[in-house]
């Protein structure tokens, strides 16, 4: 019942989420007086009475990266222009053909992209709009993977994201993967970031709920599911997010982190353990200890729950797949991941927690490179196993407030090679920190 309130609440919020950012895209797609830079999808006429048949070309796609330079005293360099920059595909440099500026948050349109030249009758593109919106927030409350006993703590950091980060100007949208039930469509009304704060309420299994949980082939049923909610419904969020061009789009991800296979040698004696503490606390007699367990092989030599954890080896390669699945959908929408891990640093574990302390170790260490590698695979920032969360908001602020957004056609027709590597650098800019994304997706052919 609860999976299904669940996966019944997941969908409601993700299509007022969805219908709210497609209405805001209209907005966000254009800077101060800017005609729009395409992704254009353009339909080209074969000549009339020609004796050949019409052709119909499309998806002529502008390729963005954000961009940000920083001298060797660590401030951003604003005087670059498209000469300064050198942008390559697989090691094959590119044509620079839009750039636009954003330093302080005002917009400047350094060069607006032309699309490419094609024979035949080019279809006007859509008439210019107006928005002063230099960045766009996506703040998503993982809080089926958030603990209910930091929900005070989650909440303050909520506070601090909304004071040091989200401004006057800024476009933002809140959404939750739980029961905190959070769908707040585009905004710019910072007002409904503080009831969106109180309503926050972590609702991740215990870790006692993870070693007694139902197991599948695949592993525990339950964590799995509760993550394949969150990634799709980031998916969801990030498809639309693609068609919102010459914005700093930032995905600020509020959660623990995943692990597919926790905890796994407690998971599989995890009733014969339960039984010994009966056991030693007097709830249990030995004669019925005995008449349970006496008979029983050894959990590790049962070839029963053997072949049931075949499956679970491949849990780790598993999660990895799935979220690079995720960090490709960010890089097709120009977007990064800013993780943020409520736990902050990590001592230990709690003393009601009964799991051996290697296994508590091997699965903080795992959710919290999770969350490492969403970051790092999409030109974010991953604040993990710190306590400072007002600095770390506040490199994320002037990170996300100094940018270029540099653009280009590819030079690359295949389409069988979905996944390009992307490496951006600056002439005569030696010693000096340049940050940008490093590779881009494709997206899939419809069947």
């Amino acid at each position: 019942m609860q999976s299904t309130a669940y996966r019944i609440r997941g969908r409601c919020v993700t299509a007022l989420f969805t219908a709210g950012i497609i209405a805001s895209a209209a907005l966000t797609t254009h800077a101060q007086g800017r005609a729009r830079p395409p992704d254009i999808e353009s339909t080209t006429v074969g000549q009339i009475g020609s004796g050949e048949p019409p052709t119909f070309r499309a998806g002529v796609t502008l390729v963005t990266t954000d961009v940000i330079v920083r001298d060797r005293t660590g401030l951003f360099v604003p005087d670059l222009t498209r000469e300064d920059f050198r942008i390559f595909e697989d090691d094959v440099e590119q044509e620079i053909v839009s750039m636009v500026l954003v330093h302080g948050g005002r917009v400047f349109n350094q060069m607006q992209a032309v699309a490419p030249v094609q024979e035949g009758i080019i279809l006007p593109s859509a008439t210019p709009r107006n928005d002063t919106a230099g960045r766009i927030f996506i703040l998503f409350i993982d809080d089926l993977h958030l603990t209910t006993g930091n929900t005070p703590k989650i909440r303050q950091i909520f506070e601090q994201l909304t004071d040091n980060l989200v401004h006057e100007g800024d476009l933002f949208g809140v959404i939750s993967t739980g029961p905190s039930s959070l769908s707040i469509d585009m905004t710019y009304d910072r007002r409904m970031l503080t009831d969106a704060g109180n309503r926050i309420m972590g609702d991740a299994l215990s870790v006692r709920d993870q070693v007694n949980g139902m197991d599948t082939y695949n592993g525990p049923s339950e964590i799995l599911y509760r993550a394949h909610v969150a990634f799709k419904t980031a998916r969801e969020v990030l498809r639309n997010l693609e068609r919102v061009h010459d914005r700093r789009k930032v995905f600020i991800y509020l959660s623990e982190g995943y692990d597919f296979n926790p905890f796994p040698e407690s998971r599989m004696t995890s009733g014969l353990l339960n039984s010994e503490r009966e056991l030693d606390r007097g709830n249990l007699s030995g004669e019925m200890f005995n008449d349970i367990y006496g008979s029983m092989p050894d959990p590790r030599e049962d070839p029963f729950i053997s072949y049931n954890r075949q499956g679970q080896v491949f849990a780790d390669g598993n999660l990895s797949i799935e979220l690079a699945e995720l960090a490709r959908a960010a890089n097709r929408a120009n977007t990064s991941f800013y993780t943020v891990d409520p736990r902050g640093l990590i001592a230990g574990p709690s003393l009601d927690i009964e799991v051996p302390l290697e296994e508590w170790n091997t699965h903080i260490w795992k959710t919290q490179n999770t969350l490492r590698m969403l970051a790092e695979l999409t030109g974010g920032r991953a604040v993990v196993n710190r306590n400072d969360f007002d600095d770390a908001l506040r490199e994320i602020d002037a990170e996300t407030s100094d940018y270029y957004i540099v653009g280009f056609y590819t030079s690359n027709p295949d389409p069988t090679i979905r996944t390009r590597r992307l490496r951006v650098e600056i002439n005569d800019g030696s010693g000096w920190d340049v940050r940008a994304r490093t590779h881009y997706s494709l997206p899939r052919e419809p069947f």
